[in-house]
């Protein structure tokens, strides 16, 4: 069954800014497959007189156009003659979908923005970095923008709960029943996740098992790509590291665990094309002395997080309903899943016009345990992060952080209480991640509400 209806995403916000910029670059969306790219450029081109969308999987035939040579003027006469639409600068949105499937089409944009500026081009592909690897990317010809599934600001508004995003946003003190009904939604959305197509049916049917079965669907999308980014040979592995990488949240990976008798040589290539897919996530260790996070990195030491919680927990198998039943309860029982939503939440709202990687912390000295699960860069400083699912305090971890970094100022904790503070640490809820969003991402959120939208 599919669910059709109308979802605002923040991805709208940055597409309508680009449209209206006076000297805009064709642009690549990046994300994976099914997080909302090709409804998202759909929706932009109901704003245009005309839009002519090509998808180079479903019309293969299509590629010949780029194969003559990557002159803008014949390619754009072509195409409106195959799609019987006259094609007008400033007025046509014209979108190439699928494109890692037409290499030359990537190279055809450097020329658009050479010789036709004025006219608007989008390009996506669930599977762009392995084109990209190719045929390289047209270096200050392009602008990318990256795609997550929903975050949980997004899902509040598509369940009708927009009301909630401005005090969130805002940090404002919540009345304990405000508190308990925020949790209640979290639950919700820890259960179904930011894919859109389950969104939908949650939205919908307020059928958790219509969600359940729209997640089993993705899960199988996702299994059927395989061969479309690996050697033969390679697809078992895929499969084994797909099936079980959800087991590992929260822990760091480690190729041995993994059940059966296989080596890190034919392990660590398949994991790599799950994280170029963006199926998988990595949360790499780091020094987290100073900024960038990258420039003091343990390639060796990560860990791993699926795209989506919900995706990871249909993977499982896990009894959903009682994220339904009693939520307060289950973010105690299931704490690597509230660190996987966090991970999560943080991408979703670090700026969409730059990848964004995670970073954990763990104290080098032998037989230490101290652990802090985020380091993020916030506001020109380094920021450590614990999720604490429960209503723990122990946060021994975080203070052995902040005594050994002098220039970490202060800590965030996560966790299922109201907000507070003390001892150099903030404590916010669960659900309040959304307070550490980049300053574009924070527009795009209150555009959601129409309170804050660019002119």
């Amino acid at each position: 069954m599919v669910y059709i209806f109308s979802m605002k995403r923040l991805i709208d916000w940055h597409l309508k800014t680009w449209k209206e910029e006076a000297k805009r670059k064709p642009l690549l969306l990046k994300g994976a497959r099914q997080v909302g790219k090709t409804f998202a450029v759909r929706e932009l081109g109901k704003s245009f007189d005309s839009m002519i969308e090509v998808n180079f999987e479903l019309t293969p035939d299509a590629k010949t156009i780029f194969e003559k040579d990557l002159q803008p003027d014949r390619i754009v006469w072509e195409l409106g003659l195959l799609s019987n639409t006259s094609v007008i600068p400033g007025k046509t949105l014209l979108f190439f979908d699928e494109i890692q499937a037409a290499p030359q089409a990537i190279l055809a944009l450097r020329y658009f923005y050479e010789k036709m500026p004025e006219l608007h081009v989008i390009a996506a592909g669930s599977l762009l970095d392995f084109a990209l690897e190719k045929v390289g990317i047209p270096v200050g010809r392009v602008n990318m923008l990256y795609v997550y599934p929903l975050s949980f600001m997004e899902f509040l508004a598509a369940a009708g709960e927009a009301h909630f995003i401005e005090p969130i946003l805002e940090e404002q003190s919540l009345s304990d029943i405000l508190h308990d009904r925020l949790l209640d939604s979290l639950g919700h959305y820890l259960a179904i996740g930011g894919m859109p197509e389950a969104v939908a049916a949650w939205r919908e049917t307020k059928d958790p098992r219509a969600s359940y079965e729209a997640q089993k669907g993705l899960i199988e999308t996702y299994r059927q790509d395989f061969p479309k980014y690996s050697k033969k040979h390679q697809i078992p592995y895929l499969e084994i590291l797909f099936n079980q990488i959800p087991h590992f949240i929260g822990d760091q990976f480690k190729y041995s665990a993994i059940h059966g008798e296989y080596k890190k040589r034919e392990l660590a290539p398949c994991l790599d094309l799950l994280r170029r897919a963006n199926v998988v996530h990595q949360i790499t260790h780091s020094a987290g002395n100073g900024i960038p996070l990258g420039a003091e990195v343990n390639l060796d030491r990560f860990k791993t997080i699926f795209l989506d919680v919900g995706l990871s927990q249909a993977i499982l198998g896990l009894d959903l309903a009682a994220w339904f039943l009693n939520p307060d309860k289950d973010l105690i029982n299931r704490g690597t899943i509230t660190e996987a939503f966090v991970g999560q939440e943080l991408l979703c709202y670090s700026s969409p016009k730059w990848k964004t990687d995670l970073f954990f912390w763990k104290r080098e000295a032998k037989g230490s345990l101290a652990e802090v699960d985020y380091l993020y860069e916030y506001q020109n400083k380094i920021l450590p992060i614990e999720v604490k699912s429960g209503h723990g305090t122990t946060l021994r971890s975080m203070h052995q952080f902040l005594s050994e970094h002098p220039t970490s100022s202060k800590g965030i904790r996560f966790w299922s209480e109201k907000t507070s503070a003390m001892d150099k640490i903030d404590s916010k809820p669960l659900y309040a991640v959304a307070a550490l969003a980049h300053s574009d991402q924070k527009d795009a959120i209150r555009s959601l509400l129409h309170l804050k939208e660019k002119s």
